[in-house]
């Protein structure tokens, strides 16, 4: 299982949002590329950056520390956050990002993430957002009439990577992770899923690793990691282990 850390950007800013909330921005840093390679010297190959401003703007705000984060790190970069041309895929994918998550595109035009999958094979992941049980878009700010389920369903079979759910309610928060619902997520479907939002420590790690023959790719994790909750070496040689 693979432990995703999380940088999350909001005016080239590192930051954790509360419910996804961006008024309830926790600010962690002004050096992403720095945080970056902290996290690489922990032992991580992979990273999980989010462009918070480009979910709300539909393109690129923070291209300077995205950019600036892939010529840093040495491993995997998985790249969300506003996503939602064919020219932004391939842009991205030509600087060297590994994936690209896209969200709000895979409820409102299915057909196009779905040509982006096929083009870029293993490239693309489908985040799934969830308030209470339903799809959340707009960076989080709407909430659809889709259930999450369904939503996943309509990818099966299209050659995407992976579903990235997160439950809203539980985001930034520290409550812990919603296992039942991730793990009922992944059985029901048969592309494999990272778990994301309220990881806050060790625990979450570990039980969320015992679910992994069952379909959990990963586990993304940020405000733990930032306010010393969570090891992250540790929790990667505990995923390491699934």
């Amino acid at each position: 299982m693979i432990v995703f850390p999380a940088i999350d950007l909001k005016a080239g800013q590192v930051v954790r949002l509360a419910e996804g909330d961006m008024d309830r921005a926790t600010v962690y840093g002004d050096n992403p590329a720095a945080q970056a390679m902290l996290f690489a010297e922990a032992g991580s190959q992979f990273l999980h950056v989010v462009d918070l401003d480009g979910s709300f703007a539909g393109r690129a705000e923070n291209r300077a520390a995205v950019e600036a984060i892939l010529e840093t790190f040495p491993g995997h970069v998985q790249l969300g956050g506003g996503i939602r041309t064919r020219e932004a895929v391939a842009g991205w994918f030509d600087l060297g990002v590994s994936r690209v998550v896209m969200g709000s595109a895979a409820l409102k035009d299915p057909e196009f993430v779905k040509d982006m999958a096929k083009e870029f094979p293993g490239g693309i992941v489908v985040a799934v957002d969830a308030r209470d049980g339903m799809v959340a878009t707009e960076g989080w700010a709407e909430t659809s009439d889709v259930a999450v389920v369904d939503l996943a369903r309509r990818f099966e079979d299209a050659g995407v990577a992976s579903l990235l759910f997160t439950d809203i309610g539980r985001d930034g928060l520290l409550k812990g992770v919603n296992i039942d619902a991730t793990v009922d997520l992944a059985r029901r479907v048969d592309i494999p899923v990272i778990a994301s939002g309220g990881v806050k420590g060790l625990d979450d790690i570990h039980v969320l690793a015992l679910h992994a023959n069952e379909g959990i790719e990963g586990v993304i994790t940020g405000r733990a990691l930032y306010e010393g909750r969570l090891d992250l070496a540790a929790a990667i040689a505990i995923a390491g282990r699934a």
